[in-house]
């Protein structure tokens, strides 16, 4: 709920979802000290580097970098890539693995990527439940072509959890959902976020995605699949 002081957001938009991430970029961090919250992300901080092993990984939306330095920690090599200078800011202070470069990159049009940069992996945390639901087949359609076959493919993003999660503010004609999320300098946002079922999600990948895993825990999900 707005405060009485607060003026209403605009609508988000993918332009205003990036000025959002950018001017949060310095308390973004927070949302990983919830306290009920630890045991599931030490968990996938355990998780993630065992599916990444050996590999050559484009990160999408790495954000402030902070599961990067665990995901990345047994891959041959590792991009993580944003779209905002001040997110990357932050990632480039942390300790990464040797592994690790770090690039400014449009994450819809993956425009500054070469057409021979392939990759035997990808991964986006907390970026899926962003992406609009009409554009998102085509979206992994063509990060897709930006693998190579036998590629591994991870997300993680969040489960909605009552008195957890940010309730649902609106939902539009095409099912996409939106919370009003407020930041430190008392700017209210209205910031697209999606929670898939299952079901939803694996009927989105295309025909190149085999051997599907989808797990469970209390506050996040997370998909695994390989593509042929």
């Amino acid at each position: 709920m707005l405060t009485p002081s607060s003026s209403s957001p605009g609508e988000a938009t993918p332009d205003s979802m990036a000025a959002y991430y950018a001017r949060r970029a310095a308390e973004y961090d927070e949302v990983y000290a919830k306290p009920g919250r630890q045991a599931d992300i030490r968990r996938l901080e355990a998780a993630l580097p065992t599916w990444f092993e050996g590999r050559s990984v484009l990160e999408i939306a790495c954000g402030t970098g902070w599961w990067t330095p665990h995901a990345a920690l047994r891959a041959l090599r590792w991009l993580a890539t944003d779209v905002n200078p001040e997110t990357l800011a932050i990632a480039r202070t942390r300790r990464m693995p040797p592994a690790v470069s770090l690039r400014r990159l449009d994450a819809y049009t993956f425009e500054g990527l070469a057409d021979n940069d392939r990759f035997d992996a990808a991964f986006a945390g907390f970026w899926w439940s962003h992406i609009p639901k009409a554009r998102l087949g085509p979206w992994l359609q063509t990060l897709h072509q930006h693998l190579q076959p036998g590629a591994r493919v991870v997300f993680c993003d969040n489960r909605e959890v009552p008195g957890s999660t940010r309730p649902i503010a609106r939902r539009d004609a095409d099912g996409n959902t939106y919370q009003q999320r407020p930041l430190a300098d008392g700017s209210w946002h209205e910031v697209m976020k999606n929670f898939p079922s299952r079901d939803e999600a694996l009927a989105v990948l295309g025909p190149r995605a085999v051997n599907p895993r989808w797990i469970d825990s209390t506050y996040y999900w997370t998909l695994v699949y390989d593509l042929i």
